[in-house]
């Protein structure tokens, strides 16, 4: 073949980053609630993250992934205007069964925004078991159970 052939491709959010404060980081964790695994982040470039889908994809899931991607791109442009970016379904991704759940819900956006974002089908919804974690202090405070209990 002549030219460039890749499987893989880096999503640059620098300029999103800039304009509205959403991150890779936001938007990696809000694809979880597509059902999709979180990319790799900031590998090999800060502010990216990257996708391989041409490894094991079939063109279904690759355009599942477009229609989550488009519905995204909507939610970054509502950032300022419908939320701010704190209380937005980007920055509290992703969203698990006892959150979207509870008694109480105070966010500016629907449950069902947060749990049934664009294109998910509620048959076969993926429910992550825990939300949004400090992926920083987790790298620097590394915690062990052993199969015994014993840390």
């Amino acid at each position: 073949m002549n030219g460039l052939i890749a499987h893989e491709c880096l999503l640059d959010f620098a300029q999103v980053t800039k304009a509205t404060g959403v991150t890779a980081e936001d938007v990696a964790k809000r694809l979880a609630d597509y059902g999709f695994h979180a990319p790799t982040l900031a590998f090999p470039v800060a502010g990216t993250f990257m996708v391989e889908p041409t490894e094991s994809e079939n063109l279904t899931e690759l355009d599942r992934f477009v229609t989550a991607m488009v519905s995204i791109k909507k939610e970054i442009d509502a950032v300022g205007t419908a939320y701010d970016l704190a209380s937005s379904p980007l920055r509290n991704a992703p969203h698990t069964a006892a959150v979207v759940c509870a008694d109480e819900w105070d966010r500016p956006y629907s449950r069902e925004a947060a749990a049934f974002p664009a294109g998910v089908d509620p048959a076969t919804k993926y429910w992550t078991p825990v939300g949004r974690i400090d992926n920083a202090y987790g790298d620097r405070h590394l915690v062990c159970i052993c199969q015994d209990g014993n840390a």
